[in-house]
């Protein structure tokens, strides 16, 4: 879709109401040719065990992003306009008929091997976590065992035989080897899991007492030179601050606003990194929010960014 000049007076007037919503004002396109980075939202939420509402995640975060800061010579706070090292599209959303999460897995990993094959890079926006689960087996095809890098209260790895939802799809992942958890890490646990299954775990508070360029430092070591995929999921930070979750986490010292998240991805550099992702947004319980949410869309964009340049 070329939305020619109407776009371009929409941008350069900052008038966040007016124009196309697509993530970041990029244009709608399935065309892979010279792109870089596809933006890809999954529009599911039928794998969570309490909250739902997650469906509505990819529309709220494309509408969110026309109201970052962007300036011709970079996206505030970085040092360079993503949008001009790397050709971003817009690929819209993958979506399947409520109610059937075995059409979401098979539909997500077709596309996902689609964009993948044409050399592009994807970041996904969810959708309930368990959409992880079709991505890493679509990018673990690509890139064989991935480290994973991810951010969380929930560790997402309980066994529950071959039962696929929102807290078993890092079990699953792990179990198939399209992740190696000997080579990944997960951030700001505060509901334990017992079973680690070799995943290096920094909890909640330790996160938070430690130096941060130590805790980077920390991830760095773990996850090496290999191919990476980071996940995020939005019940990383306070409740206070982001409440909508489909299970929010509540504990002493939890990472408050969006700072501690931030400062990492700014500083965590790995020479390799596939792709990135955002899970368990949902808009009507996050009004307070919307700003945090700007910011770490446009965090993971520049994270997967610098691993393309």
């Amino acid at each position: 879709m070329d939305l020619g000049h109407d776009l371009t007076q929409a941008m350069a007037y900052a008038a966040d109401y007016a124009g196309e919503l697509s993530f970041g004002r990029r244009r709608y396109t399935r065309d892979l040719t010279g792109v870089d980075i596809a933006v890809v939202g999954i529009p599911f939420d039928a794998g969570t065990v309490n909250r739902p509402g997650a469906r509505f995640g990819p529309r709220a975060i494309r509408e969110q992003t026309t109201l970052v800061g962007c300036y011709p010579w970079a996206i505030y706070p970085w040092d360079f306009n993503v949008f001009e090292r790397c050709e971003v599209i817009d690929y819209s959303d993958i979506a399947t008929v409520a109610g059937y999460p075995d059409r979401m897995v098979e539909a997500v990993r077709t596309e996902m091997c689609r964009i993948l094959d044409a050399g592009v890079s994807v970041l996904s926006i969810g959708g309930d976590h368990m959409v992880a689960y079709p991505l890493l087996q679509a990018h673990a095809a690509t890139h064989g065992p991935l480290s994973l890098i991810h951010f969380d209260a929930h560790s997402d790895t309980w066994g529950m035989g071959d039962d696929l939802n929102h807290g078993t799809w890092g079990y699953l992942a792990a179990r198939e080897g399209w992740v190696d958890p000997e080579r990944s890490v997960q951030i700001g646990m505060r509901s334990p899991n017992p079973e680690t299954l070799g995943f290096t775990v920094i909890e909640a508070n330790p996160l938070l007492t430690a130096p941060m360029d130590a805790t980077v430092q920390q991830i760095r070591d773990v996850v090496g030179d290999g191919p990476a995929y980071l996940t995020f999921d939005i019940d990383f930070l306070d409740p206070a601050f982001a409440p909508g979750t489909g299970t929010p986490v509540w504990r002493p010292n939890d990472p408050s606003g969006p700072r501690a998240p931030a400062r990492t991805r700014r500083r965590e550099h790995c020479r390799r990194r596939p792709r990135g992702g955002r899970a368990a947004v949902r808009p009507c319980r996050n009004h307070g929010a919307r700003w945090r949410n700007v910011g770490l869309r446009h965090a993971l964009l520049a994270w997967v960014a610098r691993g393309i340049r």
